[in-house]
Parts: C-alpha cells; structure tokens; sequence
C-alpha cells in the first residue's frame, strides 16, 4: 500500500462499503495518524439524483458527511490495522456546516486531520471542497465497534 495515494481496488480492500453506497474514489495522500484527502467524482448517474431534485440535482448533505466519514474511516483504518474487519460508526456530528451545493460535474474533495483519538474513539476535523471553495465541514467522533 503507497502511503501517499490510494486508488480504488486498495479502497475496497480497506473499506466495507459498496456499491452504491461507496462514495470515496481515489485517496490523493495519507499520513496514518494524522490526515487524510480523498477524492469523490460526482456524476448525474449518481441514484440519488434522480428525487434530489428533478431538473435542479444537487448532492444531499448527508451524503457529503459520509463521504467525509468514508475517507476518515480510511484514515482510522490505515492507522489502526486491528480494526480491520470491525465496523466504525459514528458517534457525533458538531459545528456541521453546508457553504455552497455540490452538483454532478463536482469534484469533491475531503480532508480530514486528527484531533483527538483514544483506543475506540477518533475525532477529526473535516472539510469539504469543490474547485478550492469550502462546501462543507464537520467536526466528526467515530468509534470503533467492540469485536
């Protein structure tokens, strides 16, 4: 595993997700421990386009935070390899803030950094961004499930 850049396959084999629920494609760096940027390329074909809204789509929220927590979990799951196998869930969202809306043609990119972890639990600071412009941040607390 190259520990600046991931690409999808090495995802796959980091992450539970899947399709369609998969929303992290490439991770652009790593430093295990303390931060990570990923990349989600948001196309029309995405399902949730289609009610989110007719003729105006735009990328729910909720689905921007679990991008972020995708590519946090890569970060947790990098830095601890006995967590392999074992869920991470969040805990909390705080300070969640929406800037400008993501629509298809988006790339979004994610950075979180650490700011606190104990032995199950993690918090990082995340931030979301379109061609530069914060769309999104969060303060995020996610822990890992007990075995």
């Amino acid at each position: 595993m190259n520990p600046a850049a991931l690409n999808l396959e090495e995802i796959l084999r980091i992450l539970p997700h899947r399709y369609p629920f998969l929303l992290v494609d490439r991770i652009l760096e790593i430093q295990p421990g303390e931060f990570v940027r990923g990349l989600k390329n948001v196309t029309f074909n995405e399902g949730f386009f289609q009610g989110h809204f007719p003729g105006r789509p735009v990328m729910p929220g909720v689905l921007i935070l679990e991008a972020l927590g995708q590519t946090g979990g890569v970060l947790a799951y990098s830095t601890f390899p006995e967590a392999h196998g074992r869920m991470i869930y969040f805990m909390s969202l705080e300070k969640v803030k929406f800037r400008q809306p993501v629509v298809p043609g988006d790339q979004l990119v994610m950075e979180l950094s650490s700011l606190h972890r104990s032995s199950r639990a993690w918090k990082m600071d995340g931030k979301a961004f379109v061609d530069g412009k914060l769309v999104a941040q969060a303060e995020m607390t996610a822990a890992v499930a007990q075995a």
